[in-house]
């Protein structure tokens, strides 16, 4: 047990870390604060332009509204419904309740998430562009619509192409007949206009294909992008069905396609816990993925960085260290399916007995105790993370502390490696026995080598993928599960007044005088997930990083670690 003063101490200088960075972060809000007079005029003259009668008779609200936009240097796409959809000033986004969480891709206005769309469209149109250069020879639906065309008119037709979304405001511009300057092409999605080349496309194609008007020029570019999505998604369908004999097209998302595959291929049964003591303990011993920087500042002196190298100094270096396809191997080694039980006689129970190929498996709930002897050793990246809010912060996180531990769950192979380097059981309270083996190893063998394989990168990523969602539908919490009604009306038995008047209402989105969103809790949670599945693979990916550091890194050059990401 470690004294309280030294506790105490360690406290001290967590906490004196915790005020120091906590300081820059007051500094970036006093930004805030200067800025709440503007902001307060802002929503002002937007509220008085909104109600000024003259500007609304006139069609004269959305040039002054932008016009306030741009002196206030906020970027915002208007409607005809005047409807502000995008900000880049992140101090209007918090004042009017508009905000992109970035880490997350989402669009959050008020109480609701969204992803944007524009992110959706920049993702998908890029991967289109891919893979219609890998399945240039595969377009049969494409090729069977304009089966008229040369060689070199369908590569004119199959190529990247640019069109003037923002400059079309109107249907009349539709009916223009010629492409506007190569200045009015410009995205406010990717804050780019189009390269000269492109431009000299886009008028190679007017020409080639006789375009009359921008509305032809808008036909011909839906019908190639739609026949080439179709195409795509034809040639997705055939490749699964070869590989899985799954069609694709008879799931929602590629995670319950490749859950199902994984079921068909491995035949695996599981046994679903029945007992809510089993359900909650192995909930508790999911703790996520370990993130961590312990040395929070780091300078290379080397002589390959000449603008700060030091001769006089020793030669020190950063190096980043990366494990392959970490997940696929912690779903490879053996992992429960069923036969769960507690384990009677805890007393005369022997973790380290246990072999790490064990057709049995345990996952137990200890007390540990830390020795201030393996301190200094283990400072970098201490053993056994806990779930825990860092001083002075609202949020919980993932903390590897030097503390003991109490009433920690554990897989049994986490549990053998930190009493093997010097942690040290002070009580059992249970012992949750299962049957277990390495059920998943062919399955994701399977992908490896698809992937091995493949001739492109959406078939690499298509394989990866196949087996990191297997991963992701394990840690599926049902918990979580929301049910959302459109409703279009507030009178009635199954309208909005009803909805919100229920106990298990959650929140509610508006999106029109004749539309909601209402959020309603599952007020019956069904535990059909095979979580303890999850649980594991995470516990031994974490096996993994701590025997590369405590096993290999550190024996070759101590002290070198500074940054860890699980």
């Amino acid at each position: 047990m470690c004294p309280v003063s030294y506790r105490a101490q360690c406290k001290r200088k967590q906490e004196k870390q915790y005020k120091k960075f906590n300081k820059i972060i007051r500094k970036q809000q006093l930004n805030i604060i200067k800025m709440r007079k503007t902001i307060k005029a802002l929503r002002f003259t937007v509220h008085t332009l909104k109600n000024n009668d003259t500007l609304k008779k006139d069609n004269k609200y959305k040039t002054a509204l932008q016009t306030v936009f741009t002196d206030c240097q906020i970027k915002a796409l208007i409607s005809k419904k005047q409807n502000i959809r995008t900000w880049s000033n992140e101090t209007i986004e918090r004042a009017l309740q508009i905000k992109f969480v970035c880490g997350f891709n989402k669009l959050k206005i008020g109480n609701g998430n969204f992803k944007p769309v524009h992110r959706s469209i920049l993702i998908s149109t890029k991967s289109i562009l891919e893979l219609t250069d890998y399945l240039i020879s595969k377009l049969k639906i494409l090729r069977s619509e304009f089966s008229n065309l040369d060689a070199e008119d369908f590569d004119l037709l199959t190529r990247k192409r640019v069109f003037p979304y923002e400059y079309i405001d109107s249907v009349d511009k539709l009916n223009e007949t010629s492409l506007p300057p190569r200045e009015l092409f410009y995205s406010s999605l990717t804050d780019e206009t189009a390269s000269d080349n492109d431009y000299q496309h886009a008028t190679n194609v007017w020409r080639r294909f006789c375009v009359e008007t921008l509305g032809n020029c808008s036909d011909l570019y839906l019908k190639t992008d739609v026949l080439l999505l179709a195409d795509v998604f034809e040639n997705f369908r055939d490749t699964c069905i070869e590989s899985y004999g799954l069609d694709p097209a008879h799931y929602y998302t590629l995670s319950g396609y490749t859950w199902v595959a994984m079921l068909k291929y491995t035949g695996i049964r599981f046994e679903l816990l029945t007992d809510i003591d089993m359900v909650m303990f192995v909930e508790r011993g999911i703790r996520g993925g370990l993130s961590q920087c312990s040395h929070r500042y780091a300078q290379a002196n080397n002589k390959y960085n000449a603008s700060s190298y030091d001769p006089s100094e020793p030669s020190t270096y950063l190096m980043y260290f990366d494990v392959n396809n970490l997940y696929g191997w912690a779903m490879s080694e053996s992992l429960p399916y069923g036969e769960f039980q507690w384990v009677d006689d805890i007393e005369r129970f022997d973790v380290m007995s246990v072999a790490s190929d064990s057709v049995i498996g345990y996952i137990l709930e200890v007390d540990l105790a830390y020795p201030q002897s393996v301190h200094d050793a283990h400072v970098d990246l201490p053993f056994c993370p806990i779930r825990e809010r860092p001083p002075g912060k609202r949020n919980v996180k993932l903390l590897a502390t030097l503390y003991d531990k109490e009433r920690y769950v554990v897989y049994y192979r986490n549990l053998q490696q930190c009493i093997h380097h010097g942690l040290r059981i002070t009580k059992i309270y249970r012992i949750l026995q299962f049957a277990q083996s390495p059920w998943l190893r062919g399955y994701i063998e399977l992908n490896t080598r698809f992937r091995m394989l493949a001739n492109n990168e959406f078939e690499k990523n298509l394989y990866k993928l196949m087996n990191n969602a297997v991963f992701g539908k394990t840690m599926e919490n049902v918990r979580d599960h929301v049910d959302v009604r459109l409703i279009t009306r507030w009178d009635g038995r199954y309208d909005a007044e009803a909805m919100i008047a229920k106990p298990n209402f959650h929140s509610r989105s508006i999106f029109s005088e004749n539309l909601i969103a209402v959020e309603l809790r599952k007020l019956e949670v069904k535990m059909d997930k095979p979580i303890y599945v999850g649980m594991c693979i995470l516990e031994i990916a974490k096996l993994r990083l701590y025997e590369f550091h405590y096993e290999y890194k550190l024996l070759i050059n101590r002290g070198s670690i500074q940054k860890y990401n699980n």
